[in-house]
């Protein structure tokens, strides 16, 4: 049986994948579903030839590079059975494209579902894109231009976050679900969905909750819990809800985002918020030097200027953080205004929903 071979490498392409393979398995029944990933894909009827988790960091990378050396010889030789009809890579540059430089020698079509980010750093990477990719499927409004100039047949299908966020809850009602208070002041914390990430960042998103504590009396807090990690209770004096993003968002008046897609979440909630992120000194010498972008937040790359404000390694000060989230509590105030309103700017730049079926078709037309 010929087979679809999906490669997500970390918990957002695990969610992307097996949305894209439930509509495969509608579409061409017939072909068998393989990859790399997690729980939801293998929920979406693929079958799994490892479960991986990835990782961010130059440091942190070089550690896991035997892992991914022994994983790439096994899909290398998937690729020359002669059984893989399609490869369908979902971001994880780092390791997705050799998987694409493998799979052109194998003479396998390569179909890229978000890809690298080009327009962030290693731009030199468009020539071998151009060489190595059949199709892209880009899920940022700038990206498909950025691409087609260099020689990569691109489509924009719009941002898979939006095939989640139909029929929001409004606030009373994202409370009553999540079992919250209905009236007062509520924060959300999204300290991030990789365990290095947790480590780097819990004790200060909980040191920014309570300064915003003493400046606003009565203030609640709710923590976010990504599926991918566990949190201790223990360390946390706070609800946490796992795996509801965006009814924590629309139920949040403000929210506290690791840098990342949570911040085009919030831009979709039309939740204001700050966006923070912290690595480890090393990588972060390394991407300053790399980094060609003026922005980490994608929520600020998206909107082409800074509509939440961002805490940047030393930057990312409890104190300084909670007096730039405090006026985003007050609904008549300048901030707050300005903010709704990139965020409304950001959610239209994105796209309509249905990304997952409009990358299906385009798979399954590539299948012969």
């Amino acid at each position: 049986m010929r087979e679809i071979l999906i490669l997500a490498g970390e918990a957002s392409g695990d969610l992307h994948g097996a949305k894209l393979a439930e509509q495969l398995r509608v579409l061409r029944p017939e072909l068998r579903l393989t990859g790399t990933g997690g729980t939801r894909m293998v929920a979406a009827g693929v079958e799994l030839l490892e479960q991986v988790e990835g990782v961010v960091g130059f440091v942190e990378v070089l550690r896991h590079i035997p892992a991914h050396y022994r994983l790439l010889q096994r899909l290398k030789a998937r690729l020359r059975s002669g059984d893989v009809a399609l490869v369908i890579l979902i971001d994880y540059p780092g390791f997705n494209m050799r998987v694409a430089a493998a799979a052109r020698d194998a003479g396998v079509p390569v179909l890229y579902y978000i890809t690298p980010q080009v327009w962030a750093w290693r731009e030199g990477r468009l020539a071998t894109m151009a060489r190595v990719i059949t199709k892209a499927a880009v899920i940022l409004p700038f990206e498909e231009a950025l691409l087609r100039r260099h020689g990569v047949d691109a489509t924009f299908v719009g941002h898979p976050l939006l095939d989640r966020s139909g029929n929001l809850p409004d606030r009373v009602a994202a409370r009553a679900k999540l079992g919250l208070a209905p009236e007062g002041e509520l924060l959300a914390l999204f300290p991030g969905s990789r365990t290095q990430e947790i480590v780097r960042h819990l004790d200060d998103f909980l040191a920014v909750a309570r300064a915003l504590e003493a400046l606003r009396p009565g203030l609640k807090v709710v923590v976010s819990v990504a599926p991918t990690i566990t949190l201790d209770a223990s360390r946390i004096p706070y609800p946490m809800v796992a795996s509801a993003s965006f009814d924590v968002l629309r139920a949040a008046d403000v929210a506290l985002c690791k840098s990342g897609t949570t911040t085009l979440e919030a831009a979709v909630a039309g939740c204001p918020c700050a966006i923070v992120y912290r690595t480890s000194a090393v990588s972060y010498a390394i991407a300053k030097r790399l980094v060609k972008i003026k922005h980490i937040g994608l929520l600020n790359i998206v909107a082409g200027r800074e509509v939440a404000p961002e805490f940047v390694q030393d930057a990312f000060e409890p104190s300084r953080v909670a007096a730039a989230l405090s006026p985003l509590f007050e609904a008549a105030s300048p901030e707050r205004r300005a903010m709704i309103g990139g965020l409304e700017e950001v959610r239209a730049s994105l796209g309509a929903p249905g990304a997952s079926a409009r990358v299906a078709q385009m798979a399954a037309e590539m299948v012969m």
